[in-house]
Order: structure tokens, then C-alpha cells, then sequence
């Protein structure tokens, strides 16, 4: 019987991915990962394929059944999968700690290391040697047993505490609603916003086609719009208000962040670190929790005095446009006052460009970019939708997918003709799927290695989109087009790595590093060229306009600085919580956000609850003490495409070295040389502050 979990193929079997397969292949791909361990730990004649070269492998099939198993709970969550999750996770997190805190491991490795045939090896591999025993050392190899077994406790705990949290965030998003049954009350609202509100009433069972009424939930696609156009104050203070119950109530999460905060610095001194940003940030590319921390408070000072001007320019708008004197603006009435001055400055709706941006002509404009830029061909493959334990016959040729809307493709070298990899894309929201977007490998490839052929990564990209509504196609915002790009690059980063040790390939790289690819992508979005390509009315087939895509691109850096700093908070609240944990740890969350963030934003009417509550980036997302890095990335990646300006945006050298310089190489080499050899020279935060205006 074929183990759905754990099969390694191009093609996964979603409908046999059932919690009931889960409890027993994830325990069966346990046993393999130990037995693997324990084969190193008795070796006697260490060689690279018997112990760093089998480790590396030791756990293919246990990551590869976890993966598809978490994955599943990220898009098409229920209770089963979670208790499943629940049952499982603690044994799959104690034997990862166990493995890094094996003695009877770390001895075989490190007598490995001292061997004459190292000297042999390829840079690669010995790269790998080095990291592996760095990271074995940092997590604690060298600790007496008690100190260890602390270790272990506390690693699964913060497991555990991690998935309450995302959990309590989907289900707290999930229990609120609006429901408007006069349409008067949408004045403002662009009609796409209208129609999903509409479908979305319906498809819950509220209204009819004949009499609608109108429901707004909690995802960013329901709320943005509303806090963005809705004329009627009313209408934006409850969708403001019902963003304060996310992580709050009955769905608090402050008891789990102040858990998390409390065992990841124990963990961090344990280890021999004098904070958990410390710990974290020790083998990235900023070296230390001050470092990343001081990054952040610079980038803050260079851009507060721009940022001060342009909402005080807002508030001044607000003031002429209302007749009132306002000393401190309500917090649902910022976004809206800031779109209505952009209109008036430059003219300019945003949602004017929404009909130019059907999905699938941006996903073919972006492919044809990144084909031509290095070198590759990306086809799509026809999909069907099994439910779960359905056993009906497949359409031929037709690839499996965990929804009816998921799309697969698969990607090749245009050269070679080589499969290098494949993907799913799932753009749309559902209840049952996180917020946000993202992109995760499921696969890790490899390239040609020791006489076996290649291996093609196999990847994922979500996102919670604007979608089709009746006969019109998804037809998408100018910013969600931007996500569409940036989660591409992520992927990119992966299908594109030819690194021969999976541990070091794709986007298994330093943190403040992986983000390069991802935002680098988000500049064609703003090139006119680039705009040619994704850019054409879903009706008529006509380009986006010439005066409208100036007004674009003029409009461009309105706000740009109260975005910026708006990224620099996320990441100061992070940083300043695992850097200087002690000050903050035990009092109330929202004095503690108020505090940190006393000169990230400007004084409210009202204030809201602390959006650390809902911070899933941090709490179950893996960027604990590592938000930073958004900018850190925007820094070399904004310098890193000065280069495709000067050289061209489409120019296929340029692409090729970018290809070959930074995607293909994973973590093989250490990423300031990968930056500098593409650029010949190391990172420069002028290009950052230049692009967006600010110098």
C-alpha cells in the first residue's frame, strides 16, 4: 500500500492525505529518521556518505509527511487535522531536539570533520560540515544532560504554545461578521468589494439574489476595501472594531505570548546568548539582536521627519475636508482620508486599475518576464478535486490538488529541457485557510548528484486574493498583484536552487537573506514596460493606459513612508520583545506596544488593541526576532535591481547572473558573497531610501 504521506513524487495524492493515514505513516516515518540516526551513531569508519551525507537525508520522508500534513491545516483546516496535529506534534518536535542534542551523533560527526578526505570534499559538503556542526553546537550539543533535557522541554512547549496561538487567531478571525442590509450604507465602496460582500452574504445563506444583503468578514479582502472607500463612518468603525477582537476575548492570546517570550529567552541563556534575538540572529547576516535592532532605530531616524509630514498632511486633509477641527484622528478614519487625498493630488483611484489585472493575465505577463530572464519555461497542467477518501477515477493527465480552484505548473529549463520543478497555486480565501500568503516546499530537489539523475522541487504559493465573482474573473488590486510576484520569487528561489545538499538549497538560507528573491520580484510591478506585459483589461483586451499608468507611477511613493515605517514597527516590536524580554515580559500587552512604539506612530483618537495579539509572524510563523528582515532584504534587493535598471529590466545576462549568483545557490556559500558577486561589491541602503523617496 502506497504510504500518501511519505511517497517522494512530482505528483502528491491529497485525497488519501486523511488524519487516520497521518497517525500512522507520520509515526512510521518517525522510526526510519531514528533508525537512520542510529545507523550514524554506531559507524566506525566515518566517510562524508555514511555521516554528514546520511544525515542529510535521514529525515527525507519524515519532513516531506509533516510537511503535506501542516500544509493541509494551513489551507483546509478542521477539527480533525488539528487534533491530529495536536497528537503528533510533540513527538516529531522531541525528535528533532533529540537529534541536535545527540552526544553519541555529535562525536561521529565531529570525528568525521578531522578526516583527511574533508579536504576532498566539494565546497558544498564542506560548507555543510561546517554548518551542521555549528548548528548542533548552537542548539545546545555541548550541554550537560539536565541542560539538555530543559532544552527539549522547552523546544516543545513553544511548539505546542505556536499552534494555539495561529489557532486562536483563524477561529477569533472566524467568529466575526458583519452583516448590512441597506445598500446605502456601501456608499464609496468599489463595486468589486460590493459584489464579494454580496456572494459572500449569500453563500452563508443571508439574503437572496432578489433582496441582498451584504456580509464583511475579517480577511484583509473584506476589511481593506472598507476601511479604504466606505464612505459611511459607521460601516469603517465596525470593521475597525472587529479587527480588536482578533487574539482577544475569549480567543485572548497574550497568556501564550508571554510563554513563548519566557521560554525562548530561558532557551536563548540556557545556550550561552544574552537574549533570544541574540540567539537567533547569530549566524544571519546582521550577527546580533543590537545589530538587527540598531538597523531598524537608523532606518526609523531617517525616516520619521518624512513620515511626521505625511500625516500631518492627512490630518490637515481630514481638517479642510470636514470643517472640524481635529487635533488626533480616529483610527478608521486614517486610511480613508489618506486615499481621498491621493485621488486629489494625483487624480487617481486605485481600484481604476483592478479590471487590468485578471489572475491569469498577470500569471502569464509574470511568467513570460522570469522565461525570459532565466532562461526557463513554465507550462500549466490540467487538475482535478478529490474530497478526501474519495476513490473515483482521475482524469488522465490531470495532476490532484486539495481544492477545486488550486492551479499546477510545472517548470523547465528552456535549454536543457530539464525538469527542474513543479508547483500548486492557491490564490483565494476560505475559512478554513490561514490568513496572509505564502510560499513552502513540500519536495527539496537535487541536481544531478553521484550518477543518480535530477530531482525537481516541488513547491507551493498561497495567497487570500481578490476572487471571481459571478462571470467576471479574479480580478485583482495593484497591491495583490504585488503579493502574486513576491510569493513567485520565493518559489523561484526554490525551483531554480542546484545545490546538491538539500539542507543548504532553495530557501533554506540565512533569514534576513531569504526575503532578497522575493522582493526583488516586487519592482517589475512598477516598471512601464513590465506593466505592458500583466497589465490588459479582462473585457476588451485593451493595455492599461498611458495617462493612467503615469498617475500610477507618480503616485507611487504617496505614503511611502508611512509604509516604511509601518514595517520598521513590526519589526522594532519584535526585536525590542526577544532583544530586552525582562522589561516587557508580564505586563499588559497593550502598555508594552504603546511604549516601544511611542515614536513609530503618530497619537489616535482612539487606540486600538496591540496587533502583537494577532502576530502570527512571530507567535506561529517562524520571523521570531527575524521581521526585521523584510527591510534588511529590501536594503540588498533595492540595490541589487539598481543593476537591472542600469543594464535593462528584461535583460537576459543580467537575469542569468542573478540566476546563477543568488537563485541557484541556495545557502552554499554565505549570502554577502552571494550579494557581492552579483554585484560585485557589498550592500548600500541609499538605493532603499532613494526608491521610495525619502532621499
Amino acid at each position: 500500500m502506497v504510504q500518501a504521506y511519505l511517497e517522494k513524487t512530482t505528483e502528491i495524492q491529497w485525497s488519501k492525505l486523511t488524519p487516520g493515514r497521518a497517525r500512522k505513516e507520520i509515526p512510521q516515518a518517525l522510526e526510519m529518521a531514528r533508525k537512520a540516526i542510529e545507523n550514524i551513531c554506531e559507524v566506525e569508519n566515518p566517510v562524508y556518505e555514511n555521516t554528514f551525507g546520511a544525515l542529510d537525508k535521514s529525515d527525507e520522508a519524515l519532513n516531506m509527511g509533516w510537511q503535506r500534513l501542516s500544509h493541509l491545516r494551513s489551507v483546509c483546516d478542521t477539527p480533525e487535522l488539528r487534533e491530529v496535529l495536536a497528537e503528533l506534534m510533540p513527538m516529531v518536535v522531541s525528535f528533532s531536539v533529540e537529534t541536535l542534542l545527540n552526544g553519541r551523533l555529535y562525536a561521529v560527526l565531529k570525528r568525521a570533520a578531522e578526516q583527511d578526505w574533508v579536504g576532498d570534499l566539494s565546497d558544498v559538503r564542506k560548507r555543510y560540515i561546517d554548518e551542521t556542526l555549528a548548528s548542533f553546537k548552537e542548539n545546545g550539543a555541548e550541554l550537560g544532560e539536565e541542560q539538555k533535557k530543559r532544552i527539549g522541554e522547552i523546544t516543545t512547549r513553544i511548539a505546542e504554545l505556536s499552534r494555539t496561538f495561529g489557532e486562536r487567531v483563524l477561529d477569533s478571525t472566524n467568529a466575526w461578521e458583519y452583516i448590512v442590509r441597506d445598500e446605502a450604507e456601501l456608499d464609496g465602496l468599489p463595486e468589486s468589494a460590493r459584489e464579494t460582500a454580496r456572494c459572500d452574504a449569500l453563500a452563508k445563506g443571508y439574503g437572496s439574489v432578489e433582496e441582498p444583503v451584504w456580509r464583511f468578514t475579517l480577511q484583509f479582502t473584506s476589511t481593506r476595501p472598507v476601511l479604504t472607500y466606505a464612505n459611511n463612518e459607521t460601516l469603517r468603525r465596525k470593521v475597525w472594531e472587529g479587527l480588536q477582537t482578533r487574539g482577544a476575548g475569549k480567543f485572548d492570546t497574550q497568556d501564550l505570548i508571554r510563554e513563548l517570550l519566557e521560554l525562548r529567552a530561558e532557551k536563548a541563556h540556557l545556550l550561552g546568548f544574552g537574549s533570544y534575538a541574540d540567539y537567533v540572529t547569530s549566524r544571519r547576516m546582521a550577527g546580533s539582536g543590537k545589530r538587527a535592532l540598531d538597523f531598524i532605530n537608523h532606518l526609523h531616524d531617517e525616516v520619521n521627519a518624512a513620515y511626521l509630514e505625511e500625516q500631518e498632511a492627512v490630518r490637515i486633509f481630514a481638517e479642510q475636508t470636514t470643517a472640524k477641527t481635529i487635533d488626533r484622528m480616529f483610527p478608521w478614519d486614517v486610511a480613508y482620508r489618506t486615499e481621498q487625498l491621493r485621488r486629489e493630488k494625483y487624480d487617481f483611484d486605485t481600484e481604476q486599475l483592478r479590471p487590468y489585472f485578471p489572475m491569469q493575465r498577470v500569471l502569464r505577463g509574470m511568467f513570460s518576464i522570469y522565461e525570459g530572464l532565466y532562461g526557463i519555461r513554465i507550462t500549466e497542467r490540467p487538475t482535478h478535486f478529490r474530497a478526501p477518501g474519495d476513490q473515483k477515477k482521475a482524469p488522465a493527465d490531470s495532476v490532484e490538488v486539495w481544492h477545486p480552484e488550486v492551479l499546477f505548473f510545472e517548470i523547465h529549463d528552456a535549454q536543457s529541457g530539464e525538469h527542474l520543478a513543479s508547483f500548486y497555486a492557491d490564490w483565494y480565501p476560505r475559512e478554513s485557510k490561514r490568513s496572509g500568503a505564502w510560499m513552502d516546499c513540500l519536495i527539496c530537489g537535487c541536481p544531478p548528484t553521484d550518477g543518480h539523475p535530477r530531482q525537481p522541487h516541488i513547491a507551493l504559493m498561497c495567497g487570500n486574493l481578490s476572487r471571481p465573482m459571478g462571470d467576471k474573473p479574479a480580478l485583482l488590486s495593484h497591491e495583490e498583484v504585488v503579493t502574486v510576484f513576491h510569493e513567485f520569487g520565493h518559489l523561484l528561489h526554490q525551483a531554480l536552487s542546484d545545490v546538491e545538499v538539500s539542507s543548504l538549497a532553495g530557501c533554506n538560507v540565512a533569514w534576513d537573506f531569504v526575503e532578497l528573491p522575493s522582493q526583488i520580484n516586487e519592482n517589475w510591478t512598477w516598471q512601464s514596460e513590465a506593466l505592458d506585459r500583466i497589465a490588459q483589461h479582462y473585457e476588451t483586451g485593451s493595455p492599461l493606459p498611458e495617462d493612467m499608468k503615469k498617475k500610477m507611477l507618480l503616485a507611487r511613493n504617496f505614503g511611502s513612508a508611512t509604509a516604511f515605517m509601518r514595517q520598521l514597527s513590526f519589526g522594532k516590536l519584535d526585536l525590542e520583545l526577544h532583544q530586552h524580554t525582562a522589561r516587557y515580559v508580564g505586563r499588559d500587552i497593550e502598555e508594552v506596544d504603546r511604549e516601544i512604539l511611542a515614536t513609530y506612530r503618530v497619537p489616535l483618537a482612539r487606540e486600538g488593541n496591540s496587533m502583537l495579539r494577532a502576530f502570527t509572524h512571530i507567535f506561529d510563523g517562524g520571523y521570531e526576532s527575524g521581521y526585521y528582515s523584510y527591510k534588511w532584504a529590501e536594503m540588498l534587493e533595492a540595490d541589487a535591481f539598481s543593476r537591472f535598471l542600469n543594464e535593462g529590466i528584461f535583460n537576459p545576462e543580467t537575469g542569468r547572473d542573478f540566476r546563477r549568483c543568488i537563485l541557484s545557490r541556495g545557502n552554499s556559500e554565505p549570502p554577502a558573497k552571494l550579494f557581492h558577486d552579483f554585484m560585485g561589491r557589498d550592500p548600500d541602503t541609499k538605493a532603499m531610501l532613494i526608491r521610495a523617496g525619502i532621499k
